[in-house]
């Protein structure tokens, strides 16, 4: 393998290698650098797909247990294999890891193991020295580098995660057995979705969150909806109360929490802890402080609106730069820094990426939510449509949730759309495409959708947007 490249890429996740292949594509000599040994970085591994792959078990099962009986389906003696289930998981992340390591090939794209470390930086020919997973070091050199190195769990102070009793999303992947209760700190996407999986398998889970309200980033209204819904199922939540304390012990762990706003303390019990309280940037180790690349307060790396850090010829993009740290956000901006290394331009609408929660029924947001465009004093009209007046939804026995459609009062161009209901992520994309090309609620609204389907939710909210849904 050569030592001289056009392009390192530093991290073989989601953005990285993405990244590299784009560059590939684009006639630049291009390497991923990855230390854990397998590509895809945190959300094939330990992130998106395994969990993914979890909730869709979790909900087949739940599905058998508590509603195939409406559909006239008599089942019995429906029993969890748990390590059949878990080994289903891992075939999937194996498939996933596996096919990242051929399109890499396909495309030329050098694939280095080992972690880097940034030991020069200079003009055109910046070095980096990789220790290999033998314990080798080499030394490549390259005109450009990008940092894609992701994010990491965010402690939680005064806790230690053992992975064991106290576990981070990785460690809730992995359990040998279906805990009787579960306490979740955080009640974000990561928090709601583990905890939903091992609900549905039988734990309790009660979910601790400082704010006084789950799902911080989605629209208001959405927040309650699923909350309410979440509630319904037999998930428990302690909203506005923060978490002082976690002793393990043999039979459990004791969490002490209090309110936030002050109060008196109380302290749950439960066999496991998931602290799911966000993720941080992960720049150890990378010589950020020898290439004189600027890392904020909150510890993300600076970088400008075409991904340069403050050190020519080195960039950055995904989770290490901060905004919303999701795996299609860094793909996008993997590509878009590529096409800037080749001479091309490179854009991001970043008003038009969705946000999806992988429970069931699911949450959807794009664009602006209506706190926010209060907060700006946009005029906007809202058009909302419940999944109960659907058709196929009727059809489906998934009645729950509803979408809602936001647009500019004036001009009608869509700002926002938020889904809760079932195939939520899927539905939004409609909404994603027509917010790129700048399209109105009317323009939703007078597209033909096929009948009976879910999409149908989205038409009839953009309707109800000019007040003329037509079936509520």
């Amino acid at each position: 393998m050569s030592d001289s490249f056009d392009v390192i890429v530093i991290g073989g996740g989601p953005g990285g290698y993405v990244c590299a292949i784009r560059a590939a594509q684009l006639g630049l000599k291009a390497a991923v650098i990855e230390g854990r040994g397998a590509l895809g970085g945190t959300c094939t591994n330990v992130g998106c797909i395994p969990s993914k792959a979890l909730l869709q078990s979790s909900h087949l099962y739940e599905e058998a247990m508590h509603g195939f009986a409406a559909h006239g389906l008599k089942v019995g003696g429906i029993e969890i294999d748990l390590p059949k289930m878990m080994a289903r998981k891992d075939e999937v992340v194996k498939q996933n890891t596996t096919g990242i390591e051929f399109l890499l090939k396909k495309n030329r794209v050098a694939y280095i193991k080992g972690w880097a470390r940034i030991t020069k930086a200079e003009r055109g020919a910046h070095q980096i020295a990789v220790k290999g997973l033998d314990g080798a070091e080499t030394s490549y050199t390259t005109k450009y580098v990008v940092i894609a190195t992701g994010s990491d769990v965010t402690p939680l102070p005064g806790i230690t995660i053992d992975e064991k009793q106290v576990v981070s999303s990785t460690g809730a992947l992995v359990l040998s057995k279906i805990p009787k209760t579960m306490i979740v700190i955080g009640a974000g996407v990561i928090g709601l979705e583990m905890g939903s999986v091992w609900r549905r398998l039988g734990a309790e889970v009660t979910v601790v969150e400082f704010l006084d309200v789950i799902l911080p980033p989605m629209d208001g209204e959405v927040r309650k909806e699923m909350q309410r819904i979440l509630e319904k199922q037999g998930m428990k939540f302690k909203l506005g109360h923060k978490v002082t304390g976690a002793k393990p012990g043999k039979t459990g762990v004791d969490v002490t929490i209090e309110p936030a706003k002050g109060g008196a303390a109380e302290t749950l019990s439960a066999e496991v802890v998931l602290v799911a309280i966000g993720r941080k940037a992960f720049t150890d180790g990378l010589g950020l402080d020898v290439a004189g690349v600027k890392v904020s307060n909150r510890g993300f790396v600076e970088a400008d609106q075409h991904y340069q850090t403050n050190v020519e010829g080195i960039f950055a993009i995904g989770d290490v730069i901060g905004g919303q740290m999701l795996a299609h956000k860094a793909e996008d901006e993997g590509v878009a820094c590529a096409e800037i290394l080749a001479g091309q331009p490179g854009h991001i609408n970043y008003d038009a990426i969705a946000g999806v929660v992988y429970t069931w029924p699911e949450v959807a947001g794009i664009g602006k939510t209506e706190e926010q465009l209060k907060e700006a004093g946009i005029a906007y009209k809202s058009g909302k449509f419940p999944f109960m007046a659907n058709g196929r939804a009727r059809a489906n026995g998934d009645t729950m949730g509803f979408a809602k459609v936001l647009a500019d009062a004036t001009t009608d161009r869509v700002l926002g759309c938020h889904i809760v209901g079932p195939a939520a992520g899927d539905l939004i994309m409609e909404v994603a495409v027509a917010m790129e090309f700048g399209a109105s609620s009317e323009d939703i609204a007078r597209t033909c959708h096929a009948h009976p389907q879910l999409g149908e939710v989205v038409k009839e909210a953009a309707l109800a947007a000019d007040k003329r849904a037509l079936h509520i």
